[in-house]
């Protein structure tokens, strides 16, 4: 699933092309140069990091005299209604952008080129952290380069909680914790919510993932083939929701939240906690009324799990060598040098009042991860000490990915979380059970 930055809106650095023409090039233009098609290109819309993206391209071809850059815009990045059409289609750019979860499926239906001989020629890859290049590591062979990462935690007012006689500077910790912490800020009334969560447009099964990660399970087992979903710790998912909604009253009777619902209420201050990526907290701020001050985040509670995603590119099966090798230069040079390229110009960002200081994205490892947090550390505009929690928490939480067949099975689960939150005699047993046999269906459809 997608997180509301980089998988939904990227905080606005989000964009992607679908054209009805071939989004390649041969790779030669008429002076010479590789011509390459890239896409991802913030939309007119977003006027400064639409900007930010055209001055980058435009420093790398000034650096890179030899290399003809043609980027695509639209939105979003990645529509997956029309992913797939483009890839059969034969219509995707040359350097093209790709959710977590769709590495492996790009490259069954061989749509993927092999860049596992050209990624050594690659400076900067080695310092991408390894969980992450992974994820585009297929059979051996390596066929993307991850662009931004993140992780499910939770995000929280700290004037609620104040408000509510709980320490902002000791966040839940435990599920115990938020049911206890929800209940008292449900109980300051007029109408404020104490813990919200999504249960629509397959987000509850997106959250239940997330939720059952954190109980220390899993949604399909270790070789994806069957559902482990009928287990202990998603039964302690379910009636957890199901109590907190029921029995606290501290979910509100309002549901069949999505995503924007619940930030609608978390950017009124009528929220006390969700579960979140980082990414979310600016868009609380410019768009749903939030503050820096108030918002704050925590690890996943529960100190096991915590789901993580992301995003990257991929190169078209019929990129020819030269227009991998200028894809990577580009790559490496918008993306993956610390402190700098379109996401990492923290100087730049805080110039324009972007956002500097959030926990995430964390794409680097070691020195590389020292140097871009020495940066983002120096330009930092918003109270860093707010999400303290989250990057020390997380350091021992155990980090998955989506499953295999997300979407279908998180269609699934909306069903489960939907039903417990709707009806208050919900049958747990019966709905994880049921929900096991349909994933279990899904898994074996491949």
């Amino acid at each position: 699933m997608r997180s509301s930055g980089f998988r939904r809106a990227c905080v606005a650095l989000v964009a992607c092309s679908f054209v009805l023409i071939a989004c390649g090039s041969s790779g030669d233009a008429a002076d010479g140069k590789t011509r390459i098609t890239v896409n991802c290109m913030p939309p007119k819309s977003a006027k400064v990091d639409r900007k930010f993206f055209e001055d980058d391209i435009a420093a790398f071809e000034k650096k890179n005299p030899d290399i003809d850059v043609v980027a695509h815009d639209a939105f979003p990045c990645q529509d997956p209604k029309t992913f797939d059409a483009k890839l059969a289609g034969g219509q995707m750019e040359d350097v093209f952008y790709t959710y977590f979860t769709d590495a492996t499926h790009v490259v069954d239906v061989n749509q993927a080129a092999d860049i596992t001989s050209y990624v050594k020629d690659l400076k900067s890859y080695d310092t991408v952290q390894q969980q992450l290049r992974d994820i585009y590591t297929v059979d051996g062979k390596v066929y993307g380069v991850p662009r931004t990462g993140y992780s499910m935690g939770l995000i929280y007012n700290r004037k609620l909680f104040q408000k509510a006689g709980l320490d902002p500077d000791k966040p839940p910790a435990t599920w115990d914790e938020v049911r206890a912490a929800a209940k008292r800020i449900a109980a300051l009334g007029g109408g404020t919510v104490g813990y919200a969560d999504y249960s629509a447009q397959n987000q509850g099964g997106w959250h239940f993932t997330a939720e059952l990660y954190s109980q220390g399970g899993d949604v399909v087992s270790t070789d994806g083939k069957k559902a482990t979903v009928d287990t202990p710790e998603g039964k302690a998912v379910l009636q957890n929701l199901h109590d907190m909604r029921w029995t606290d009253n501290s979910m509100g009777s309002k549901q069949l939240l999505v995503i924007n619902d619940v930030q609608q209420l978390m950017g009124s201050g009528k929220l006390g906690m969700y579960l979140s990526a980082p990414d979310n907290i600016p868009i609380l701020v410019k768009e749903k009324g939030g503050t820096y001050t108030d918002l704050a985040l925590a690890p996943m509670p529960g100190g096991n799990g915590t789901l993580i995603g992301g995003d990257g590119y991929m190169f078209d099966k019929k990129a020819t060598p030269a227009q991998i090798k200028a894809g990577l230069k580009w790559l490496d040079f918008m993306f993956l040098t610390p402190g700098k390229g379109f996401l990492g110009d923290y100087a730049r960002a805080k110039k324009n009042d972007a956002p500097v200081g959030l926990p995430e994205p964390r794409l680097f490892s070691g020195a590389a991860d020292a140097r871009d947090q020495q940066v983002k550390k120096a330009n930092a505009n918003v109270p860093v000490e707010n999400y303290q929690a989250f990057l020390d928490g997380n350091q021992s939480l155990r980090m998955k990915i989506e499953p295999p067949q997300a979407q279908q099975i998180y269609s699934v689960l909306d069903s489960a979380v939907s039903a417990v939150l709707t009806k208050k005699d919900a049958d747990i047993d019966k709905l994880l059970k049921d929900a096991s046999g349909k994933i279990d269906s899904i898994l074996a459809r491949g």
